[in-house]
């Protein structure tokens, strides 16, 4: 290496690539004066060669190295005005993380000397800091991640049969002692057999990975002693996140694809598009603030020292730059081609949606990836809000995208704890919410249903706490949702009241049964089928401890057998996971409507009535569906918000069919039985119970 000299290699590949004899570095820098390429021994403690990039064509800065081997270790310098009142922040003594890096070795230590200026200084980050900052910052790694996948073939299943589990990689296996402890807490702990075991029992057809980019610890976090458990902190957009590697380090993730898989699971990434890890005009320089700060970040007009905040996070990447614009494709394009996976639910999909006039789902990032031919075949979500102006767009993304249905959410838990005017909130919400999705083409599972998610309280802090207990983040409590629309049951918090114990329970399966018996795509927060609680934390964030971890230890096993039962109902009655929206329309071969409501005489049910608690829904195959698409199932479905039993007046079945009364959230282990035409079915105080048509003399 000592007489190593770069030759002007291309600027066609951004990163660096090896291809056997050397490697081709490739980055991107429309303000910078020059760039220097830092290449650093073995270990990453000392840097051995610093080079400039030889050539520049357009903004792509560009070099060959002859002779330089795969794990070679490096980053950038880049060189340029230091004037944040201009936007630019170039300060040539700060290393940066190569934006394109497939693999980082080392970590991140927190230090004064990641800050491009001094911070004792009384015009702040207007100062220039000289300090050095390699040995606190990670080094990019030279690295062939090119996947020779035969035999890996992906699940491919369709959007009206996904059932989404949401899940954190380290928090699911952490304390789950029948996985090895060599693996607790890594990629491959994820698909490790008890898991996946779990998984499959649950129908679970797809695992959605809270993010798993690089991402960096805020500093005032590691100044309280905890960390950025969710991830939300990216820096590093090509990079499996180190601290889940377990044995097999970065070929870890692709073994956890590879597993996913074999049984039929599909893996989607939580992807956080919108902004970095360097935060606001006061937070370090790691990379694309020391390498083009007025190109990657959007800047406010006319100041442009300070950043555009519609993420509330300190800052906005600028997708509407074409550069920017390219690393995201190129970043979603090698999860998918060399890692495998299978769709991306985008973090404030709303960020990416805004150019400088506004949201527009027909911009630039929505129409690169709708043309892409990789891109557009794998699942895409969008959630669909930010906290820029406007930023609430539910129902706005194109038909391309599912999209995180908050509505479905907040709505789900209203109605069980008996708020007024819920009852017709909750009528579209079971059909898919049509009346925000169905425009355009648009189809039944675009609204993706939850009743919790890693953001807020689990569904069992739902029902045991009315306010939020976040005092462990460190910021007084004034963190997190206080909108949580729960109810504690009676007493907050734990408790050993038999009384309230069961009322909680009960509530839980009856959102549960609410959530598998809808229109739309369910997803579950992992941890919700067994009853897993934060104790009232709804912003676990920072809490990669017990807090933030699955208890597996007091699993609430009744509970798990009750989803189980409940998502196996789901898959077999194709009723409920259609793909077309049900309006009541009748269906020309029987003359039935799709979707028929009433109330429990089976009379119509009084909509105007804000009381309304208790209805009835009966759903068959939709009348838009072709004719192969249809079938003689149906699915009668009684919602009792009432605090008294009733009796309920069941449909007259067609001839050869009889109900047959499948499930009952009052009696968690109900084994079902047939029901007479002549007998009216007693349905208990706020329960569900559900009836699905059955050939007479058929077995069940």
């Amino acid at each position: 290496m000592i007489g190593l000299e770069l030759t002007a290699g291309h600027p066609y590949r951004i990163g660096a690539h090896w291809d056997g004899q050397g490697v081709n570095f490739a980055m991107f820098s429309e303000n910078a004066a020059k760039i220097e390429l830092c290449l650093f021994s073995e270990d990453g403690s000392h840097e051995t060669k610093r080079l400039l990039l030889p050539e520049r064509t357009g903004p792509i800065w560009h070099g060959y190295a002859p002779g330089l081997k795969l794990g070679t270790l490096y980053g950038y310098r880049a060189h340029g005005p230091y004037d944040p009142e201009r936007g630019h922040r170039f300060n040539p003594n700060k290393l940066l993380l190569d934006p394109y890096a497939r693999e980082l070795r080392g970590a991140w230590k927190d230090s004064d000397t990641l800050l491009g200026y001094n911070p004792q200084a009384p015009e702040q980050d207007l100062s220039f800091d000289t300090r050095d900052s390699a040995l606190c910052v990670p080094k990019s790694a030279v690295s062939d991640l090119h996947w020779e996948c035969d035999g890996d073939e992906r699940p491919q299943h369709a959007w009206e049969e996904t059932f989404i589990y949401e899940t954190h990689v380290k928090g699911l296996t952490c304390q789950r002692m029948d996985v090895p402890e060599l693996i607790r807490g890594t990629y491959e702990g994820l698909v490790a057999e008890p898991v996946l075991e779990h998984l499959e029992k649950l129908g679970v057809t797809a695992v959605e990975l809270l993010p798993v980019h690089a991402f960096a610890d805020e500093r005032f976090l590691l100044q309280r002693g905890l960390r950025n458990y969710w991830g939300y902190n990216s820096i590093g957009f090509f990079t499996p996140e180190p601290r889940y590697f377990g044995p097999m380090g970065i070929h870890g993730f692709r073994e956890m694809v590879r597993k996913f898989h074999t049984v039929g699971i599909e893996a989607i990434l939580d992807v956080v598009y919108n902004h970095t890890a360097e935060g606001d005009h006061l937070g370090p320089t790691l990379s694309f603030r020391g390498l083009d700060n007025a190109s990657y970040y959007r800047l406010v007009a006319g100041q442009p020292r300070y950043y555009v905040n519609d993420t509330c996070c300190g800052n906005t990447l600028n997708i509407s730059h074409p550069y920017v614009l390219r690393m995201v494709l190129d970043s979603l394009r090698f999860w998918v081609e060399e890692m495998h996976v299978d769709g991306f639910r985008f973090d404030l999909a709303t960020t990416l949606g805004r150019e400088d006039y506004g949201f527009d789902p027909c911009g630039g990032f929505f129409d690169a990836i709708r043309q892409d031919p990789i891109l557009s075949t794998v699942k895409l979500i969008a959630e669909p809000w930010d906290v820029g102006p406007d930023g609430y767009r539910l129902g706005e993304f194109p038909h391309e995208f599912a999209e995180w249905n908050n509505g479905f959410r907040d709505t789900a838990r209203k109605f069980w704890r008996g708020d007024a005017h819920s009852a017709q909130e909750l009528a579209s919400c079971l059909l898919g919410s049509a009346s925000k999705f169905d425009r355009n083409g648009r189809r039944a599972w675009s609204s993706v249903n939850f009743l919790a998610a890693h953001d807020g309280f689990t569904l069992a802090d739902v029902t045991s706490y009315n306010e939020k207990h976040n005092e462990a983040n460190g910021e007084g409590n004034s963190d997190g949702h206080h909108a949580n629309f729960s109810d504690n049951c009676g007493v907050e918090g734990e408790t050993n009241d038999e009384a309230v114990l069961g009322r909680r329970a009960r509530r839980r399966r009856n959102m549960l049964a609410t959530l598998l018996l809808s229109q739309g795509t369910p997803m579950l927060l992992a941890g919700d089928e067994i009853g897993n609680s934060q104790q009232g934390n709804n912003n676990a964030y920072c809490q990669d401890n017990p807090t933030g971890w699955i208890e597996w230890e007091k699993a609430d096993t009744t509970l798990l057998e009750f989803v189980r039962r409940l998502t196996a109902f789901r898959r077999a009655h194709r009723s409920l996971c259609q793909s077309r929206y049900l309006h009541g329309a009748v269906r020309p071969d029987d003359r039935n409507m799709d979707a028929e409501w009433c109330d429990f005489n089976g009379d119509s049910l009084n909509w105007r009535d804000p009381g309304l608690s208790s209805l009835c829904l009966l759903v068959r195959c939709s009348a838009d569906a072709p004719d192969y698409d249809r079938n003689g199932d149906a699915v009668f479905m009684v919602l009792n918000g009432e605090c008294h039993a009733a009796e309920v007046v069941l449909p007259d079945p067609p001839d050869g069919k009889c109900w047959w009364r499948a499930l009952d959230t009052a009696s968690p282990d109900y084994s079902g039985e047939f029901c007479s035409e002549a007998e009216k079915q007693t349905v208990s105080k706020r329960s569900v119970v559900t009836f699905a048509l059955w050939p007479i003399g058929g077995e069940t």
